[in-house]
């Protein structure tokens, strides 16, 4: 060949990817009898360029999508864009622009990246979710869903973000303010669409026991999400009220410990008591503060208020008093809690704020044990729980003092220290005395059933799925509000509902309102029921309808439903890929989306995806000063320099544009509040994309945190320009004789075990172990040896010629552009890798005719010898003793004992 062995990675990139580009290489169709295999990395939203983490998840799907193919698999690697939401809504507020235009812009750049990093997408499939060409089809779908019962509307308490104006998801409130605002929350209730998940809760639990290719990690948080619970759902009647209070707990055993009872404050109750209580209606309006997440309301003070109002106990009759307090929503339950505040941390505290009693009905086993201690000696002439109070007993008290001090001190413990909520024996509870959690729960079960004053039932932590947003960026809800007919769904044949994009009037002034709530014009519109003047749905779709079905349209592009026959070829996902983060929200509703799309007849299977890998965080090492406010301002590492001692650890970093010091910080994830992070595309036009792909495949497993490292992406370029400049100077060779397996000496016949070693391993960390960093290593080692092997015989060039084919083959799904420039520098015509057959190891190339054995000293290694598979024992220890450094040790003393492990270890005892 030609080439000059000098590796110019912007030259080698740009030829593989036209010829990729000009052959139409990844583009796939369905069939041609080979076994499908669909990899599907998470779609990015366009923010505007690519960070590490980006090319991190990309390489990984493009590793694993390669090796595929070149096993004989028919692959499909799709690409698109998350293009509707908050962020470009915000931008365009921000630069005074329509969303669409930013969107559009960033979606070029970031699609001329992708391209640079070679990864072998299949863009004829690729769309973005703010066309009217995708949302269509999602609001065909929720208009079935309408018609069905599956989408609804209701009013509902959210969180409300007041600078964003828009409602917020709970996990997106952080310490009461909004994540992205940090504006204090409030608590609103509006109007909202919901599709109702908690329909298919029981099959979203069980199916969970279906994806065995998915992380256990991700599965627990999806099963603690759902969060099934068996429990009785109970009626307390109220006075002057012709309906009951309706409560459900779990822990129907505490029962007779009930003190008080919680309600919310939208709760009907609570709303008619505070007409008559203004003191208790302020208190109320004063709870639409803060946010309406679980893990907000466990930590914030409690507070509450007695609506003068009381209910009656189902068993005991007792009058009970009812608050309205702050740690109790209407939209979760019934919107009313027994409070059991010897057995429940947070009634306790609310007990304890506002003096109301607490009443121990649990005892654990040793405090039950005390009990009947004392039962034993005061017979039937006196409660036990009395005696441990302090009342009279007919026998000798200090017989039981034991046992009354542990009671005493278990009661005590309740009272100062906090609730006792573990499970245990009924105590205070009359005819359920004695009786564990599940005797107590059928006993009452079966009590309120026979009365009618309750029930047993499932209950799920998942709540219905809030599908609507307050924003214009994004997919029009298809509904219009008719004075007559109220919400009608807009019919399928007059569907899309197009999102204006023209709106950059609207922007220019930095409103954060939605332009199409203020357009009369884009409101105004026909009733499709009786024909009369309606108005349109304003609110807009969460962008997690879009990003929970987008990878069945990739299946099925140009379809005219959401999608055709072609789904049930590629579906399920045989592999998808992202971040761990978004193993709740996303990864549930991904679920949820594609029984609906199952239950409408467009896919046959259950579940989206067979296998999941979470993708490990991209860290770096952070830098900051301190400023004169007490702030940190944050620089970036491209920007310092660091000091090293001899051994290479950090001792200082100073800032290159002014040579003052910097403060060394931790080592986080990268991101911009940090300023930490590394431009992809400054690296790609340095090194080359492969060189990047390569580090990011080397540096860590898939699953675990990358740690960031110049240095590591330095040598990863090293380690290509020897493979180019070797490769090259085995090509200048005359010629490339094949193999003769009959013919190769023993240094040859090691060389060429090496190499298909390498081939067994890396092909089983490529299809099974995922772990891309091991088979880089040991395409590593290889080239070591090929450094050290000198041999220019023909087979020695043979062996070495085969060497470097396995080499640049087994490399190819990670590092495609110089395998590609390389395959033709040994002699094969242009083409494409992904068709070559991916490296077999050669079973006979494997077999050892000399095995290498440890020898010992007194238990010591002392040398090694190198001996025939088929060697004798007494050969064996003849050559262990021989050995001079063993020798040494052995010194002329007779051994008392040599032991040999075949294949593995020589023990001389002296």
């Amino acid at each position: 060949m030609s080439e000059p062995a000098i590796y110019d990675p912007r030259t080698v990139e740009s030829a593989a990817q036209s010829f990729w580009a000009n052959t139409r290489a990844f583009e796939v169709r369905e069939g041609g009898g080979k076994p499908k295999y669909y990899c599907l990395s998470m779609l990015p939203y366009p923010s505007g360029a690519l960070h590490v983490g980006h090319v991190r998840n990309y390489t990984i799907g493009d590793v694993i999508s390669r090796h595929k193919r070149m096993t004989g698999h028919n692959v499909l690697q799709p690409m698109g864009w998350d293009a509707f939401g908050l962020p470009a809504e915000n931008a365009a507020i921000k630069n005074k622009t329509a969303p669409a235009k930013w969107t559009y812009a960033n979606i070029e750049h970031m699609r001329t990246q992708l391209r640079s990093l070679g990864y072998a997408i299949d863009w004829s499939r690729e769309f973005a979710t703010c066309k009217p060409d995708y949302y269509a089809h999602e609001q065909r779908m929720f208009v079935r869903l309408l018609k069905k019962g599956v989408a609804y509307r209701k009013n509902s308490v959210v969180n409300w973000d007041p600078v964003d104006q828009t409602v917020l998801a709970n996990e997106q409130v952080i310490d009461g303010r909004g994540w992205r605002t940090g504006a204090l929350v409030e608590k609103r209730e509006i109007p909202q669409w919901f599709l109702r998940i908690t329909d298919y809760a029981q099959e979203l639990l069980d199916d969970l026991d279906k994806l065995e290719g998915w992380p256990d990690s991700v599965k627990t948080m999806q099963r603690n999400w759902i969060g099934r619970s068996q429990g009785l759902e109970i009626h307390f009647a109220v006075d002057g009220e012709t309906r009951p209070l309706t409560v459900f707990t779990t822990r129907p055993d505490t029962l007779m410990g009930v003190t008080f009872i919680s309600i919310a404050g939208e709760h009907p109750l609570a709303q008619k008591a505070a007409r008559t209580n203004p003191e208790l209606a302020e208190f109320i309006a004063g709870l639409k503060q803060g946010g309406v997440s679980e893990a907000e309301l466990e930590t914030q003070e409690k507070r509450g208020m007695a609506t003068g109002q009381w209910a009656r106990h189902p068993v005991t009759g007792e009058d009970i008093p009812i608050y309205v307090a702050n740690f109790v929503l209407m939209g979760y339950g019934t919107g009313a809690v027994m409070a059991v505040p010897a057995h429940d941390q947070r009634d306790w505290e609310f007990a304890k704020a506002y003096g109301l009693p607490v009443k121990p009905v649990i005892v654990d086993a040793a405090t039950r044990d005390a009990l009947e201690e004392m039962s034993s000696h005061l017979k039937e002439h006196d409660d036990p729980m009395a005696v441990a109070l302090g009342g009279h007993a007919p026998v000798d008290v200090y017989e039981i003092d034991a046992a009354v001090a542990m009671v005493r001190e278990y009661l005590r413990r309740i009272e100062e220290d906090g609730a006792h909520t573990e499970r245990g024996w009924l105590i205070n509870s009359g005819e359920f005395n004695g009786m564990d959690f599940d005797a107590a729960f059928e006993a009452l079960a079966v009590k309120f059933e026979l009365a009618g004053t309750g029930t047993r039932r499932v209950n799920f932590r998942l709540r219905d799925w809030g599908v609507s947003r307050q924003r214009y960026w994004g997919c029009p809800i298809p509904v219009v509000h008719c004075p007559g007919c109220g919400v009608v769904p807009v019919p399928e044949d007059q569907l899309p509902v197009v999102l204006p994009e023209d709106v950059a009037d609207a922007f220019a002034s930095g409103d954060v309102h939605s332009p199409i709530k203020s357009d009369p014009e884009w409101r105004r519109t026909t009733c499709p029921q009786c024909g009369g003047a309606a108005e349109r749905e304003t609110d807009t779709f969460d962008t997690f309808m879009e990003s929970s079905w987008y990878y069945a349209r990739y299946t099925s592009p140009g379809a005219a439903d959401m999608v055709d026959e072609r789904a049930n070829y590629w579906l399920p996902v045989d592999q998808y890929i992202g971040g761990i983060e978004h193993a709740i929200l996303h990864l549930m509703y991904f679920r949820f989306y594609h029984k609906l799309l199952r239950d409408a007849g467009l896919v046959h299977s259950d579940e989206p995806a067979t296998r999941l890998l979470t993708q490990g965080m991209v860290i770096a090492d952070t830098f900051f000063r301190e400023q004169d406010n007490g702030g940190k301002e944050w620089i970036n590492p491209a920007d310092v320099e660091l000091q090293r001692d001899d051994k290479g650890r950090v001792t200082g970093a100073t800032l290159v544009a002014d040579g003052q010091p910097v403060r060394v910080g931790g080592t986080e994830k990268m991101s911009k509040s940090k300023n930490n992070g590394v431009d992809p595309q400054l690296l790609v036009d340095r090194y080359g994309a492969d060189t990047v792909r390569l580090f990011s495949m080397f540096a860590a497993p898939p699953d675990l945190s990358l740690e960031w490292s110049d240095a590591g992406v330095e040598g990863m370029a090293r380690f290509l320009r020897r493979l180019w400049r070797d490769v090259h100077a085995h090509a200048a060779q005359p010629d490339h004789p094949a193999v003769d397996p009959a013919a190769l000496d023993a240094p040859q016949k090691a060389l060429r075990r090496q190499v298909h070693e390498a081939i067994a391993k890396v092909g089983d960390d490529y299809a099974r172990r995922h772990a891309f960093n091991t088979a880089i290593a040991a395409l590593m080692e290889l080239m070591n040896a090929i450094g050290k092997f000198n041999d220019m015989s023909e087979q020695g060039r043979a062996v070495r010629h085969e060497a470097f084919e396995a080499i640049v083959l087994l490399l190819n799904p990670i590092t495609p552009h110089i395998s590609h420039a390389l395959w033709q520098v040994l002699g094969h015509p242009e083409t494409l890798l992904e068709d070559v057959p991916f490296p077999k190891p050669d079973a006979a190339a494997l077999v050892r005719d000399a095995v290498t054995l440890a020898v010992q000293v007194n238990g010591k290694l002392r040398g090694t010898i190198e001996v025939g598979v088929d060697t004798p024992r007494e050969a064996i220890e003849a050559a262990a003793l021989a050995e001079p450094n063993v020798a040494a040790f052995v010194a002329g003393q007779v051994p008392k004992k040599v032991i040999v492990v075949p294949g593995k270890i020589v023990n001389i005892v002296v």
